[in-house]
């Protein structure tokens, strides 16, 4: 009882720490003339009734209908605290007349009498690209040429032989300025284009390079974030699958080109099956090579300054000694720092004129920079770490910094004074290798020097060697490790494939045990998926066909060998095509789920018996 008090207490709370009240608008990133999409206003929070309000007006767009009503909530307990949130949105359907920029502006909602606003934003209509301007439908619908395509895939041909045309799907690479000084940063997209965006894996087969450039990675997305670009008056799919920063190291015209990539990309096709025609979801790799593009390269102003060493960009310098007083035999430090933008990751160590008495070690570079745009700030510091030998005073030489600002066009100087020291006299260092007996035991009460003239010790010394007791141990450990080889290399020599023909059916019989409970939680989707891996696992281990090789001819060819009837055969390439066909028209009944639950059971028996 006490629990369920403490539990409502808690609950109260946490309604009256509601987060506040709040709006925002969605808007859509790019859109193409005659495409139709949706701006959404979500209230977060809402502590009252939220009056109607009235859709933006969007030039250049007409408004079709709205809202579309939509709820959502939210709560969570973390380390005893409960938070909970809640959001109501209503989405206005528009369609894109005219290309150019919409501005959006604010959209003002009246939230149990308090005035709630969302921020002006805008977004980009594009022209409408060709293949929309001569079909009906928008983007992703099949080009005329592909439903031909499709109508004799209908009549007999292979359907997973469709072609991907080079104007369907391409990729390049993509410059924030091609035309740029030595060492100076330009950022390298690589772009994935598809005309209708219908790419489910992409993987890279050879990593980038760039000869004649160094090479700073931003970022390789592990998922397609696509958004809408215009090419030769057609609308693209686009996505960015690699970014970096390049900081060319000669002049002239270098080409660059981004590897290769395996690209796999899904189509629906009619396939005939006995006396109609139906639709199947069929993939195709593709490999792709970026378009390269040129990058121009100008060199540096000649003649260069002395004290250049290949800064380029904007920067600031600076030095500072760590502490006040200096002693000889005594370590200190002289910090430089450089800050700025350019190429900061890549400067060397400038060279500090210390005094000949003076014992300096090499310096400790630290970076500490982040991506800006196109470019990169952040500083460096490099520490020397410096011994005075001698008493007096010294002088720390002035440094100039130089470095060539691309904007300008020209170099620029930053002077860095330097410092005089006076050293004083610190602790002495014997060179010599003797110590004080005295020294020894004030330091440590436990320590003895040796003592010379010791008599020889008095107590026998028996070696092992000469007991009985070890030469009647030592040949039965030698046996015993020889079994323990024997038995290991016996073991390791077990045919794996006989374990893994062994655990094949268990493994089955798991995994369709789980997708027995999903068709019972009438999970329709999450079934299929678990009953095809079912499939594949077991096919995969019980014939030895690896996961790359795992398709319909080998699947077909091992049943064959193993002299599996051909009613098991085809019922075994059935099962595997429902499955993979629901992944993408999960629409089936669950009088099919139960049929092909009980089929893929019949079938992995029947295999089991062979």
């Amino acid at each position: 009882m006490k629990k369920f008090i403490s539990f409502c207490a808690l609950l109260c709370v946490a309604v009256i720490a509601a987060a506040q009240t709040s709006v925002e608008v969605s808007l859509p990133r790019n859109v193409a003339v005659g495409d139709r999409f949706s701006l959404t206003v979500t209230v977060n929070n809402p502590e009252g009734r939220v009056a109607d309000f009235k859709a933006p007006n969007l030039p250049g767009c007409t408004f079709l209908g709205g809202p579309g009503v939509s709820t959502s909530s939210y709560t969570s307990i973390i380390n005893g605290r409960m938070q909970s949130s809640k959001s109501t949105g209503y989405s206005f359907t528009y369609q894109a007349d005219k290309e150019g920029t919409v501005k959006v502006p604010q959209v003002d909602v009246n939230v149990d009498g308090k005035n709630y606003s969302t921020n002006p934003g805008q977004f980009t209509v594009l022209p409408a690209s060709q293949s929309r301007r001569n079909q009906q439908g928008g983007w992703g619908q099949p080009a005329p040429s592909q439903r031909q395509q499709q109508q004799q895939d209908a009549s007999g041909r292979n359907s997973s032989d469709f072609q991907v045309g080079a104007n369907e799907l391409f990729m390049r690479v993509a410059l924030s300025n091609n035309n740029i000084y030595e060492q100076q940063a330009v950022e390298c997209s690589i772009k994935l284009y598809s005309i209708n965006g219908q790419v489910s894996a992409l993987a890279a087969s050879s990593i980038p390079t760039f000869d004649g450039c160094l090479i700073e990675v931003i970022g390789m997305p592990s998922t397609l974030d696509w958004h809408s670009e215009t090419i030769n008056g057609r609308n693209y799919y686009v996505a960015t699958v690699y970014r970096a920063l390049l900081y060319p190291q000669r002049s002239g015209d270098i080409s660059l080109s981004g590897g290769e990539y395996n690209v796999q990309v899904y189509r629906q096709m009619l396939v005939q099956d006995f006396f109609s025609a139906r639709p199947v979801m069929q993939e195709k790799e593709v490999t792709l090579k970026p378009q390269a593009s040129t990058l121009h390269v100008r060199a540096l102003p000649e003649p260069r300054p002395a004290n250049f060493s290949g800064a380029v960009g904007r920067f600031t310098a600076s030095s500072r000694l760590v502490g006040s007083k200096f002693k000889t035999n005594e370590a200190s430090s002289l910090i430089y720092t450089v800050e700025g933008t350019g190429n900061i990751k890549f400067l060397t160590e400038p060279t500090i004129d210390f005094p000949s008495e003076f014992e300096v070690y090499d310096p400790h570079v630290e970076s500490n920079t982040r991506v800006s745009g196109s470019n990169m700030t952040g500083t460096q510091t490099i520490e020397y770490t410096f011994v005075p030998q001698s008493v007096g005073k010294f002088n720390i030489g002035s440094h100039e910094f130089v470095y060539f600002d691309p904007s300008k066009g020209q170099y620029v100087t930053e002077s860095v004074p330097g410092f005089e020291i006076d050293v004083e006299r610190g602790a002495e260092v014997s060179n010599s290798a003797v110590v004080a007996k005295s020294d020894i035991q004030a330091k440590n009460t436990d320590i003895h020097h040796i003592k010379p003239g010791a008599d020889s010790p008095s107590r026998p010394v028996t070696y092992l060697t000469q007991s009985v007791i070890y030469w009647l141990v030592y040949p039965l450990l030698i046996i015993l490790a020889s079994v323990l080889l024997w038995l290991a290399f016996k073991r390791r020599g077990v045919d794996v494939r006989e374990r893994r023909l062994n655990r094949a059916g268990k493994v089955a019989r798991k995994r369709l045990a789980g997708a027995g409970k999903l068709l019972n939680a009438r999970k329709y989707e999450a079934f299929y998926a678990e009953l095809l891996r079912a499939m594949q696992t077991y096919l995969g281990d019980k014939f030895m066909i690896p996961a790359s090789q795992l398709n319909r001819d080998n699947i077909i060819k091992a049943l064959n060998e193993r002299g599996a009837q051909q009613e098991t055969v085809s019922e075994v390439i059935r099962i595997i095509d429902e499955c993979e066909m629901a992944r993408y028209t999960p629409n089936l009944t669950p009088e099919n789920a139960d049929k092909i639950f009980i089929s893929a059971r019949d079938c992995i028996n029947n295999i089991e018996k062979l």
